[in-house]
């Protein structure tokens, strides 16, 4: 895929998901992200899972849950967008999302699972898009952003947390 072009793509907020993702085919980046995840994230332990590296910081239950709902919505973003929707698309306030989840009572077997149903339902719907469909931009909180450029965040969301977990979480627990 094509480099996205920051300010005219995607707001600047973005750039630091933008710039994680790999160069490639994006079907393959999510589909070896999700795998790597996955992958790091279900060997872990009960004690590891509920571990918070400072206060007022998510455990690892609640970044999983985070990440799923981030790429929901802008897999949602992404859909309108692609569709040819004109009405600008609401934010959403992150923190509130994960106060009320309550992802630390789910079993992190069910939220892999719907990690996974939510990243392989965002896999397909690229792989449907038309060239068209990839070219199109709207507005999502506020500012211009591109179908293209919400595959690359919606990368670069789970990359960034990912690092995350196994800096911040990992090497300390």
């Amino acid at each position: 895929m094509e480099k996205v072009t920051e300010g005219y793509e995607y707001a600047d907020y973005y750039k630091g998901y933008v710039s994680l993702v790999p160069e490639g085919d994006i079907v393959q980046v999510l589909t070896n992200q999700m795998q790597e995840t996955v992958g790091i994230v279900s060997i872990l332990n009960d004690e590891q899972l509920s571990y918070r590296y400072a206060t007022g910081k998510w455990s690892i239950k609640e970044v999983i849950g985070h990440i799923t709902d981030t790429e929901r919505i802008m897999s949602y973003r992404l859909l309108s967008i692609a569709r040819g929707e004109t009405t600008s698309l609401p934010g959403y306030d992150e923190n509130a999302y994960v106060e009320e989840a309550g992802f630390d009572e789910i079993p992190i077997r069910d939220l892999l699972e719907n990690f996974v149903a939510v990243r392989l339902a965002t896999i397909q719907l690229i792989k449907s898009l038309s060239k068209k469909a990839l070219e199109r931009k709207g507005t999502a909180n506020g500012h211009p952003v591109t179908t293209r450029a919400l595959m690359m965040i919606i990368a670069g969301h789970e990359i960034h947390h990912r690092h995350i977990i196994v800096e911040r979480y990992l090497t300390k627990n």
